[in-house]
């Protein structure tokens, strides 16, 4: 069902007052999507992945410390598999999408950006 013409005006009013009280707030809205969460969690399952699995190989040897890798890899395969679903065959698509279109390195270039900032703001 289409909004009234009111509500629309209603609902502008909103976003510009929005856009006036905290301008970053209404960038990172904007730039939000649906399945953004899901995408970060899944990178970081897969990080945490490989980091289990890393420390299993290197505590081999010493059969509670080894465990305790497999488990922390069961626990991120586990999270993947929950966020995948999450984000459903659509999601997937337009995430993907998202990531060949922009290109990995600039994805990745604008996270170190943001870190940069961060520790230069604590410099001043």
């Amino acid at each position: 069902m289409p909004l009234s013409e009111d509500e629309q005006r209603i609902l502008q009013e909103i976003e510009q007052q929005l856009y006036d009280s905290d301008p970053e707030l209404a960038r990172e809205v904007s730039s939000t999507t649906i399945y953004r969460h899901a995408g970060r969690n899944l990178k970081w399952a897969g990080l945490g992945f490989v980091a289990g699995l890393v420390f299993m190989v290197l505590t081999v040897q010493t059969l509670p410390l080894a465990f305790a890798g497999f488990l922390a890899m069961l626990a991120c395969a586990v999270l993947f598999e929950r966020n995948l679903r999450k984000m459903g065959r659509a999601g997937w698509h337009q995430w993907t999408e998202t990531m060949r279109s922009s290109g990995m390195r600039e994805y990745f270039g604008t996270a170190g950006q943001r870190v940069r900032e961060r520790f230069n703001k604590k410099d001043e």
